[in-house]
């Protein structure tokens, strides 16, 4: 599969690639986070990604909600941008794996869209295609992810690690929870927004973890750190100095972007009407409906329900209430971003139809469940 088109060359670039990938959740911005500060750190990212669809949001879409940026150019160009900036991050070409295209189409008809071994191969063979000396997986599970249980992410973990170790690359899959949205932000500018503020040092703490526990496979992969603690250190260290922030101003100032933005978040996209969901009754939250929270973001206009729909990138979604957090009646659980009022009270009717609430504390279950490696 991954033969049957373009393939890319990385080894003009000097220095051991690794790509991360996640399979998918809600509010998954950790790309804006991680590779700036891997960058930092001296590992050059050359990475391409899709955009989203259905209750996932993509990568791409994300960084087009940046004025002037640019997620299209030449090989020769990206090359160019990674050897002076450390970091480039462009769009999937067309030719890129034709093959799984097919076999999407296969999939769609005779019922195996959710087919382990097929998620894996399609996943793998775009990875592979791209050309990476190792990948970090980042596979979700929970609410808001594809897969439900701990026990499919394992399996589709598994192969996945498998595959790219079969094909002389570097593997290593992360678990991580997907029961509710990672950081508080869904929705593209929201969470360009919440990205700058974790590499400040001011993000959300859950946010944070993620990205420093996958930033710190891609150093051990890469040769960089030989500990995951010592590797997280380093990058803590890059967020306190302002490194990884330097890195992505001189990031998104490459690719067109607008580099004001970092110090200016009013020049992001954002939607004319924000209205706050109040709770209206008493307790801790005991859940979030994760997969219908992402569907609500999609339906405001921040995602897809199929390939090809136009972006909002100003309209979405942001949770001001964790898992186990103590609720009264009238406290503010989320603010919507609408381009109207009517799109606004319907969102706000399915958020607090999105939330439960519990008389006592639910279990708190960890952010990162396990390593395949």
């Amino acid at each position: 599969m991954a033969a049957s088109g373009d393939q890319v060359d990385l080894s003009p670039l000097a220095g051991v690639k690794i790509d991360k990938h996640s399979t998918g959740g809600v509010g998954d911005k950790t790309s804006l986070v991680v590779a700036p500060l891997v960058a930092a750190a001296g590992i050059p990212v050359c990475k391409m990604s899709g955009r989203g669809l259905g209750h996932t949001g993509g990568t791409i879409d994300k960084l087009e909600a940046i004025p002037g940026f640019r997620t299209e150019m030449s090989l020769a160009a990206l090359f160019d941008q990674v050897r002076a900036v450390g970091i480039g991050l462009v769009g999937q070409t067309g030719n890129l794996v034709p093959a799984d295209k097919q076999l999407y189409a296969l999939r769609d008809v005779t019922g195996t869209v959710a087919s382990i071994p097929l998620i894996a191969t399609s996943i793998m063979s775009k990875k592979l295609a791209g050309g990476a000396d190792g990948f970090v997986l980042d596979v979700k599970v929970g609410d808001g992810a594809f897969l439900k249980t701990k026990a499919e992410a394992e399996e589709l973990g598994q192969l996945m690690v498998a595959i790219g170790k079969n094909a002389g690359r570097k593997t290593i899959a992360v678990l991580s929870a997907m029961d509710q949205p990672l950081g508080k932000a869904i929705g593209n500018a929201l969470e360009v927004k919440e990205a700058i503020a974790t590499l400040r040092g001011e993000g959300p703490p859950d946010l944070e973890e993620l990205s420093l526990a996958l930033g710190a496979q891609m150093l051990i992969l890469a040769g960089a750190e030989q500990e995951t603690s010592a590797a997280q250190a380093r990058l803590k260290k890059l967020i306190a100095n302002g490194e990884g922030l330097q890195v992505f101003t001189r990031w998104l100032a490459a690719q067109g972007g607008d580099p004001q933005v970092v110090e200016d978040l009013s020049l992001l996209p954002t939607a004319p009407i924000v209205t706050q969901v109040q709770s209206s009754k008493r307790g801790y939250v005991g859940a979030w409906h994760t997969e219908a929270l992402g569907l609500t973001s999609m339906r405001l206009g921040a995602g897809r329900a199929q390939k090809g729909d136009p972006i909002d990138h100003g309209v979405g979604l942001v949770i001001e209430k964790k898992i186990g957090d103590w609720v009264e009646t009238g406290d503010i659980i989320a603010q919507v971003y609408a381009r109207s009022q009517a799109e606004a009270a319907v969102a706000v009717d399915e958020v607090l139809a999105e939330v439960e609430l519990t008389p006592t504390p639910p279990p708190v279950l960890p952010l990162v469940i396990g390593y395949i490696i």
